[in-house]
């Protein structure tokens, strides 16, 4: 065996001499009998003091990965053996057919300019302030000692509560709120709380397809609703649905507003139906002209909506921060729901967005990047030779552009990524582009698109 230890000049020797020895046997270079070199005659040849050999020899022989012999040495142990492979056995078991497929992995970057769709700037983000909230929560010290609140940090749902309140117009307390990890987590816990298998649910095709594929692995039987350039069409809903999915304020992907008029069709037909209406408000943060229109939930005379929103859109969405408000019926449910999946999320971020809300930085935060976002927009109108669909806010737009697919290729072949709407199409696919502003900065759009068609 070599015996060469790289743990770094500060690296965990200990930590690192334990790995290299368990490595060994585990893929037969030390096979079980073999005597490893004496504590001190090993120190010497790793360069480390003879209390860092002892301590993994120690480690090892609590794990049975070793034995010693009075008298005779240190040995890897009788019955370890080999494995077979570093990797999990393949398997017989096979999941349900809503999981069948490839795992979903990150996107990769390396491109010149990226037109990926609902994802803000990272540079942007408020590090210092962050770090120092979440820096000042760990010395606090005021960490829980069993399981925290499902429903979410105290403080932050207070915070939520009046940011919605005086932001958008909403009717909630902090105990309307429930916070998740992410909005998608907000419509977990609302599916789990009222999908029945076969129920049919409701959603706007095109859409956001996360969502469709959620409600489906529910066993919700998902059917598409159009949208025109007043959002929805109410009158298309199926009558057994009892399950709405909706982007009011911004139609995802297309960019339009649920008119007036049809807002109150929806809760009109809620009520009617005994249906419930998911808002997702997933970026009305960002609106660069007219203001927007209030919320259903703001609206809803009966709790019929729930309000999701989230944090990906204004902070980072690493950070998984979402949140929802419920009406009262739902609520014990949602947060039952809620401890039965993962019990409650991470107190320290919640109650450092509390502080971060609570300090007027999120207000800040969303006026400096909504001034940015609106720049980036505005260069990518001026840029596109096709005349981009009605919007007045978000980090996208979209174009309805012959040959999308074959510009989304040449696009990628010359280092720009843009996607085409058909990926949000689940009935008949759309011709055209959506294109994100949340990571492209002015001088990196281009002034002509050279490769379309």
């Amino acid at each position: 065996m070599d015996w060469q230890l790289d743990a770094g000049p500060r690296g965990d020797r200990t930590t690192a001499l334990y790995q290299q020895i368990r490595a060994a046997v585990l893929d037969g270079r030390l096979r079980p009998g073999d005597r490893l070199p004496p504590t001190r005659e090993l120190a010497l040849l790793v360069r480390v003091s003879r209390g860092t050999v002892t301590a993994a020899y120690d480690r090892l022989t609590a794990e049975g990965f070793l034995e010693g012999r009075v008298g005779a040495g240190t040995f890897v142990a009788a019955g370890v053996r080999p494995a077979r492979t570093r990797r999990a056995p393949s398997g017989a078991a096979r999941p349900r057919e809503a999981f069948r497929g490839p795992a979903p992995t990150a996107e990769s970057g390396g491109y010149t300019a990226d037109f990926t769709v609902g994802v803000p700037d990272p540079r942007l983000f408020p590090l210092p302030s962050w770090r120092r909230l979440v820096a000042a929560e760990l010395r606090a010290t005021r960490l829980p000692a069993g399981y925290a609140d499902p429903a979410g940090h105290a403080g932050l749902r207070a915070a939520v509560a009046r940011h919605l309140g005086l932001a958008r117009g909403l009717r909630a307390g902090a105990e309307d709120v429930v916070v998740t990890n992410g909005a998608q987590q907000a419509f977990d816990l609302v599916g789990r709380v009222l999908i029945e298998p076969g129920a049919v649910v409701a959603v706007e095709e095109p859409g956001y397809p996360p969502v469709r594929r959620l409600w489906a692995s529910l066993g919700a039987r998902v059917q598409g609703v159009p949208v025109d350039a007043e959002g929805i069409v109410v009158e298309r809903l199926p009558a057994r649905a009892r399950l709405v999915h909706v982007t009011p304020s911004h139609q995802f992907p297309l960019g339009a507003v649920l008119s007036a008029r049809r807002r109150t069709a929806l809760l009109e037909w809620a009520e009617r139906r005994g249906a419930v209406i998911v808002e997702d408000d997933y970026d009305s943060e960002y609106r660069f002209a007219d203001r927007p229109l209030e919320p259903l939930q703001a609206r809803d005379a009966h709790g019929r909506v729930v309000y999701v929103g989230s944090f990906s859109k204004t902070l980072l969405p690493s950070l998984r921060l979402g949140f929802l408000v419920a009406p009262a019926s739902l609520r014990p449910a949602l947060v039952t729901a809620r401890r039965l999946t993962d019990w409650h999320g991470d107190p320290v971020p919640q109650a450092a967005l509390a502080r971060f809300i609570d300090d007027g930085l999120l207000a800040r935060h969303v006026r400096r990047t909504r001034n940015e976002y609106a720049a980036r927009r505005e260069a990518l109108l001026r840029s596109l030779p096709w005349a981009p669909l009605p919007s007045a806010a978000g980090l996208h737009v979209a174009v309805l552009v012959e040959g999308a697919a074959e510009i989304a290729a040449r696009a990628a072949a010359r280092g720009v990524r843009v996607e085409t709407l058909d990926r949000y199409c689940a009935d008949a696919p759309l011709d055209g582009l959506a294109l994100g502003v949340g990571l492209v900065e002015p001088h990196q759009i281009p002034r002509e698109w050279r490769w379309s068609p």
